[in-house]
C-alpha cells in the first residue's frame, strides 16, 4: 500500500459519514427485438411515454435502442431496487417484444431499415434527432445498435476536503480531484474489462460479411479466443477524425481546450458530406465531433447542464459534478444487466481510483501506455501469460490484477465500515476467483457456454433474453407502481407537447442559437 493511499484511507476512516453521502446512477441501455431476437423496427412503444421527456425512459442512438435512467442513490441497494423497477415497467409494456440484454446487437435489418431515434418536432428534439443523423453518416446505423451500462458516480464536496488537497477553490478542489481520479482510472480501467467484460462473441451478420479478423464459430458466429469486450475494442466506434483525438487528463482546462478544438474545427470528410440534402439536416455541423457527447471513452467528466447549455461552458464555470463509467458490458447472466456486487466493486474501484496517488501523465497529458493495456485486454486479455506495461516495463496481468486487488480491497473495507456493510468486501473477494482461473470470467464463460451447447450467439442471447424478460413479467408491478408507470408516461407525453406548442423560433435558428451558447474555456 503506497503512503498516499494509506493517508487518505486513514482521513477517510476518520469521517466515516463522508462516503456515506457519494451517490450513484446506472443509465442501462438494451435493443428492444421481436420474439425471434430480430430487431424492432416500430417506433418507441406508447406505453413507455415520451423518449425525450420521460424521466426514466428514453432512447439513445437508434429508435429501438432503449435507455434506462435511475435517479442517484446513496447506496447501492436503492440504486438496484430502482433499476428492477424501470425494467419491469419496460417489461410489462413490451407484450410482443422483449428487451435485449446483450451489449453486442441482435439480429439487424439492412443498414438502410436501421430506424433512427425520433423525438418529435419541437427544437429540442429534432435536434438530437439530426445528431443521430450525424453519428449514422459518420459512423453507419449498424454500430448505434451496440449497447452498455454506463455508471454515474460522485463523492460529495466534503470528501475532497477531507483528502487535503492544495486548491483553496471548492470547484477548483473537487474538479482536480475529479481529474487525478480519471488518471488512474485510465490507468487501471484495463481491470474492469478482465473481471466483467462479456461481450467476446457477435453475429456474423453484425459485420455486413466482413469478419474482421475474429474467428469462426459455427456457421453465424464470430469471436476472438481470449476476448473479454469486442464492444469496447476498434470493431466498435472508429473513425480516423476521433483517431487523431487524444484529450489531455492532466488538468480541467486543457480537457476543456482540446474537446473546444474538436467540436470547433471542421473535418474534411464530414464537410464533403455537408449539413444539409434536398433541405434536410444531415447532421449539425462538419466539425471532427458535432457536439461534445460524440467523443467516444470509457469514462467522462460530467456537469448537469440548463436549457441549451453546453456541458463545455457547464464543466469550465462550474466544475466537475460527476463521472461517468461508460465501459462496462451489459452482464447477460443478470436480468438488470448489471449485479449489486459488480456496483460494490466498482464503488471501491472509483475510490480506489480518487485517493491513490495520481501523477500527470508524461508531454502531451494522454498517456499511449494505457491505452494499449486496454486495447490489449478488450481483446486477449484471457491470454495465458499476458503481460501488460506499467511504467514502461512488462508486467503479468495476473500479478498486476492481484496487487491492485488487494489496495482496492482496503478500499472496500473502508466502504463497509462507513456504510455498515460487508457487501463490499465481499465484492472484492469474489472477483479473486477470476485472476486465479480465467474461465470463470463472464468472457468465457459466453464462450465456453457458445462451444459446449453449439448453439449460434443469435440463439443463446435470445435465449436468455427471453428468460430474463419473463422473470421480470412474473414479478410484475404492485398497483402503486403501475399508476406511477402510467402517470409518468402519460405526463411526458404532454410535456413533449407542450415543448412541441411552445417553440417560438424555427430550428435553423434553434441551431444557430446552440452552436453559440459554446463558449472558450477561458472565457466560461
Amino acid at each position: 500500500m503506497t503512503s498516499t493511499l494509506s493517508k487518505h484511507l486513514a482521513q477517510l476512516q476518520g469521517n466515516p459519514k463522508i462516503l456515506g453521502q457519494s451517490l450513484r446512477g446506472i443509465e442501462k441501455e438494451g435493443l428492444r427485438v421481436d420474439q425471434g431476437g430480430r430487431l424492432s423496427t416500430t417506433p418507441h412503444p406508447a406505453a413507455l411515454g415520451s423518449a425525450l421527456t420521460h424521466p426514466s425512459i428514453t432512447t439513445d442512438y437508434s429508435e429501438a435502442l432503449l435507455e434506462l435512467i435511475t435517479g442517484t442513490h446513496s447506496t447501492v441497494d436503492a440504486l438496484m431496487t430502482e433499476l428492477d423497477q424501470v425494467h419491469r415497467v419496460v417489461a410489462t409494456s413490451l407484450r410482443d417484444e422483449l428487451l435485449w440484454n446483450h451489449s453486442m446487437p441482435a439480429q439487424l435489418p439492412p443498414e438502410a431499415d436501421i430506424p433512427i431515434a425520433w423525438y418529435g418536432t419541437s427544437n429540442t428534439g429534432m435536434i438530437k434527432h439530426v445528431y443521430r443523423r450525424g453519428l449514422a453518416q459518420r459512423y453507419g446505423k449498424t454500430m448505434q445498435c451496440i449497447a452498455g451500462v454506463h455508471y454515474n458516480f460522485s463523492f460529495d464536496e466534503s470528501f475532497w476536503s477531507a483528502l487535503d488537497l492544495p486548491q483553496a477553490e471548492a470547484k477548483d478542489r473537487h474538479s482536480a480531484g475529479y481529474i487525478s481520479l480519471i488518471r488512474n482510472f485510465t490507468r487501471y480501467s484495463w481491470l474492469l474489462m478482465y473481471l466483467f467484460g462479456a461481450s467476446p462473441a457477435v453475429s456474423r451478420d453484425f459485420l455486413r460479411g466482413q469478419t474482421a479478423g475474429l474467428q469462426t464459430l459455427g456457421d453465424h458466429t464470430l469471436y476472438l479466443p481470449y476476448a473479454t469486450s469486442l464492444r469496447m475494442s476498434d470493431l466498435g466506434y472508429q473513425n480516423k477524425a476521433q483517431a487523431g483525438l487524444k484529450l489531455c487528463y492532466n488538468d480541467l482546462t486543457m480537457f476543456l481546450q482540446r474537446l473546444y478544438d474538436a467540436v470547433t474545427t471542421s473535418w474534411p470528410d464530414y464537410q464533403k458530406i455537408g449539413t444539409r440534402r434536398d433541405g434536410q439536416w444531415l447532421q449539425l455541423n462538419t466539425n471532427v465531433l458535432q457536439i461534445e457527447n460524440e467523443f467516444y471513452s470509457s469514462i467522462r467528466p460530467k456537469r448537469t447542464t440548463g436549457p441549451c447549455e453546453r456541458p463545455i461552458t457547464a464543466l469550465a464555470e462550474r466544475g466537475i459534478q460527476y463521472v461517468e463509467v461508460r465501459c462496462l458490458d451489459i452482464d447477460p447472466n443478470e436480468p438488470l444487466g448489471i449485479a449489486g456486487q459488480t456496483a460494490r466493486f466498482v464503488d471501491a474501484f472509483l475510490l480506489f481510483c480518487a485517493i491513490q496517488e495520481s501523477p500527470p501523465f508524461a508531454d502531451s497529458g494522454w498517456c499511449p501506455e494505457s491505452a494499449s493495456n486496454f486495447a490489449s485486454v478488450v481483446k486477449q486479455g484471457r491470454q495465458p501469460g499476458l503481460q501488460l506495461k506499467s511504467q514502461g516495463k512488462d508486467l503479468a496481468l495476473a500479478t498486476w490484477a492481484e496487487q491492485l486487488l488487494e489496495q482496492i480491497g482496503l478500499c472496500a473495507e473502508t466502504l463497509d465500515g462507513a456504510l455498515a456493510d460487508t457487501r463490499y468486501a465481499q465484492s472484492v473477494a469474489a472477483q479473486r476467483e477470476k485472476i486465479l482461473d480465467t474461465e470463470a470470467t463472464p468472457s468465457a464463460r459466453v464462450l465456453a457456454h457458445l462451444k459446449t451447447s453449439r448453439i449460434s450467439y443469435q440463439d443463446y442471447a435470445l435465449e436468455q433474453s427471453s428468460a430474463h424478460a419473463n422473470t421480470l413479467r412474473r414479478a410484475g408491478l404492485s398497483a402503486a407502481e403501475q399508476a406511477l408507470a402510467a402517470k409518468q408516461a402519460e405526463q411526458s407525453l404532454v410535456d413533449q407537447a407542450g415543448l412541441e406548442t411552445g417553440d417560438t423560433e424555427g430550428f435553423d435558428e434553434y441551431v444557430a442559437r446552440f452552436h453559440r451558447a459554446l463558449k472558450p474555456p477561458s472565457q466560461a
